[in-house]
């Protein structure tokens, strides 16, 4: 049973990917990758209450037909918080979490490191990071960056590496975070997110939570010991070992 003091998981699930298109239906060891998803957070956080924002009646069915509730959003969302942000006008939770959808290996300790964050820290929304651990992820763009205040706050996220390293000292992963994809969000902020329109940086870096900062909001980001494994490509779904108990 679901306990109402917690914030409420929504995942936003959009069929439509440019890199890999239909990959929320895609085989992942015998189920929908989506599928995938929604038995790991059950598995993770059973005490959570779960639903799914989908863009469609093709992922509503795939999830209601397998027992988990969903919330139809309009398809053409600029980002998984918009999507979140219109299934909660409907469902008026006080706070959600934010799983992304081709995450299928989510653990229990990312779940409550976002709940508590959230709670202890009066923040707008938070989100978790890990150290990195090469020069060649800190150098990537497709691995977000992000740097914090002494507090914990995120000054900034980037897809170029961040903080520049003046010097060349070798050091330039000093500092700075691998940022992970998952959000808690405050209902009064997810409002005023969704009707306030994507902002200058949001746009140019493509990254949703510039929104938040572009609008004077505090994100609050937990250090947490390890990373979830995405599908971004058919090929990352060759790296996930799915069985019935999951790893835990």
């Amino acid at each position: 049973m679901s306990d109402p003091a917690l914030p409420t998981i929504i995942v936003p699930a959009r069929l439509a990917s440019s890199r890999f298109p239909r990959k929320l239906l895609a085989d992942a060891g015998g189920e929908p990758l989506i599928l995938r998803t929604a038995e790991r957070i059950s598995q993770q956080g059973p005490e959570f209450e779960l639903f799914f924002a989908v863009d469609g009646q093709e992922l509503a069915q795939t999830l209601s037909s397998a027992g988990y509730q969903c919330v139809m959003t309009d398809p053409d969302l600029p980002s998984g918080t918009d999507r979140i942000a219109q299934a909660n006008q409907k469902l008026k939770r006080h706070s959600v979490i934010n799983v992304q959808a081709d995450e299928p290996m989510v653990h229990r300790d990312h779940l409550l490191a976002l709940a508590s964050s959230l709670e202890q820290t009066g923040a707008d929304m938070a989100t978790l990071a890990i150290p990195f651990e090469s020069m060649d992820d800190f150098k990537d763009p497709n691995q977000v960056k992000v740097v914090m205040d002494e507090r914990g706050f995120a000054l900034y996220f980037s897809r170029s590496p961040i903080p520049y390293d003046r010097d060349l000292s070798g050091k330039g992963v000093n500092g700075s975070f691998k940022h992970l994809g998952m959000y808690a969000y405050r209902s009064c902020f997810l409002q005023r997110y969704s009707t306030a329109g994507q902002g200058k940086l949001e746009s140019l870096e493509k990254l949703e939570q510039l929104r938040a900062l572009e609008l004077g909001c505090g994100i609050v980001v937990g250090v947490v010991a390890r990373e979830t494994v995405g599908v971004d490509v058919p090929a990352d779904l060759q790296k996930l070992k799915f069985s019935a108990s999951d790893e835990r």
